[in-house]
């Protein structure tokens, strides 16, 4: 009797390697209570394969075990009293700004935010900032009143004029000292989301003075109120072009869909939530005029119904009601193109299956948009839920760049310098702040 030998199943794609492997990663460490969070971002970063080395001020030392964080980063903890030792042949300020590639100075208390702004090098961590020159994240963190007192905000407006800082600003949300108010340190995702931005770009805000609407998420069209027309897309890509763009210095719009993202993402971003398509329309009439350019990331339903329902159909009533009463839902792209002021540019995507770059082509030709990215969604790293993205960006001129399988944040980079790449309108001298519209999450309580 003869075996059959089966087929051995073929090896899965390798992933794309991590922005942060291999970087060298400095982290500065001030006196502020929200200190506590940073072993979580060591942790991480380690985990990452990132080479990570700290340095605290004593305040910090007092809030933050040095022994911890020496532990999670595998290197001595830097603290004051090391900076001057007759066993170093260098000052030690000296040796951590020239190893460092990234630096994260998270927390900033108002005292470190002062010494820099005015160039004082009184301790280790002062010293570093000064000696500094590769780009630095900075995350503030302190009481509502201190962060809103007149001195602070001029030494913040100033810190943002210098090279290679790429300010967090703090969101709001229940602060240590049990006040509600601005101040609250971004959280750690998002400072490993700033990190990760610099590892892939570098500190070039080449979108200072511009607005950026992004649309992004699923749609639901209701068939009755238990039951829609949607789709598994999670948001993921379209925020993170908004979260690119904002480090770049946009300021960003960006209207949702029903979002499977970690929340701490939207922070930093105008949100306008909407659920069906018909919301969406008008969120991004609303907004459009505003914009410089566009970037259509939404996986928006392609019918609806003609009338809703209020009560739960029976069962036996499906077959009969998913035949009938259904309409398109308008193209939401084209009308956007249609509608567009003066040198307005606009970002279509196109997420396809099999052979996906004639039909990318073809929508390409049909909706006059200036950009579209066509993504496979039947690949792995590619499409709805993954991690990563791949596909081909089609350009003015017939021009056709294919991009490799990357995290969705390089990918979204890669999109940013395409259409920073076309001529824009002139950018506003300045960007009003636009509220969100039903906001984003409630903040957790800052430990």
């Amino acid at each position: 009797m003869r075996t059959e030998q089966a087929e051995p199943a073929p090896a899965p794609a390798p992933s794309p390697p991590d922005p942060l492997a291999g970087r060298r990663v400095l982290v500065l460490i001030s006196g502020s209570i929200a200190a506590v969070k940073l072993p979580l971002v060591v942790s991480a970063l380690a985990a990452r394969g990132a080479a990570v080395r700290c340095a605290l001020t004593p305040s910090a030392a007092r809030l933050v075990s040095p022994v911890a964080l020496a532990s999670l980063c595998r290197h001595p903890c830097a603290l004051d009293d090391d900076q001057w030792s007759h066993r170093a042949a260098r000052p030690l300020h000296i040796e951590l700004a020239e190893w460092a590639e990234l630096v994260l100075m998270a927390p900033l208390s108002a005292t470190t935010l002062g010494r820099w702004v005015h160039g004082l090098a009184d301790g280790l961590v002062a010293s570093t900032l000064l000696a500094c020159e590769a780009p630095v994240v900075v995350a503030p963190a302190m009481n509502t009143a201190m962060w809103e007192a007149e001195p602070v905000r001029r030494n913040w407006q100033a810190l943002q004029a210098f090279e290679r800082v790429v300010p967090v600003a703090p969101g709001r949300g229940l602060l240590a000292c049990d006040r509600r108010g601005e101040g609250r340190m971004a959280e750690p995702e998002r400072l490993l989301l700033a990190l990760e931005s610099l590892a892939l770009h570098g500190w070039r805000r080449d979108w200072d003075g511009r607005r950026l609407l992004v649309s992004t998420g699923p749609t639901r069209e209701f068939l009755d109120p238990a039951r829609c027309l949607t789709n598994p897309s999670t948001g993921r890509m379209g925020v993170l072009l908004a979260q690119a763009a904002l480090q770049r210095g946009a300021a960003v719009d960006l209207v949702h869909g029903p979002l499977s993202v970690d929340p701490v993402l939207l922070d930093g971003l105008q949100c306008h939530p909407v659920v069906s398509a018909a919301e969406m329309e008008r969120q991004l009439s609303r907004l459009q005029p505003e914009a410089d350019a566009i970037a259509m990331a939404a996986a928006i339903a392609d019918h609806r119904r003609v009338e809703a329902r209020h009560d739960k159909l029976p069962k036996d009533d499906l077959q009969q009601a998913l035949s009938d009463g259904w309409e398109p839902v308008p193209d939401l792209l084209a009308g956007l193109v249609a509608r567009r002021p003066a040198g307005q540019r606009i970002l279509g995507f196109a997420a396809q299956s099999g052979d996906v770059l004639p039909q990318a082509r073809a929508k390409f030709a049909r909706k006059g948009c200036d950009l579209i990215f066509a993504n496979p969604i039947d690949l792995p790293a590619a499409g709805f839920g993954s991690a990563f993205n791949q596909g081909w960006l089609l350009g003015p001129g017939e021009r056709i760049e294919a991009i490799a399988p990357a995290p969705k944040l390089a990918v979204a980079h890669r999109l940013l310098d395409a259409l920073a790449g076309l001529p824009l309108r002139q950018p506003a001298t300045a960007l009003p702040h636009r509220p969100a519209e039903g906001g984003t999450r409630p903040a957790a309580a800052d430990p």
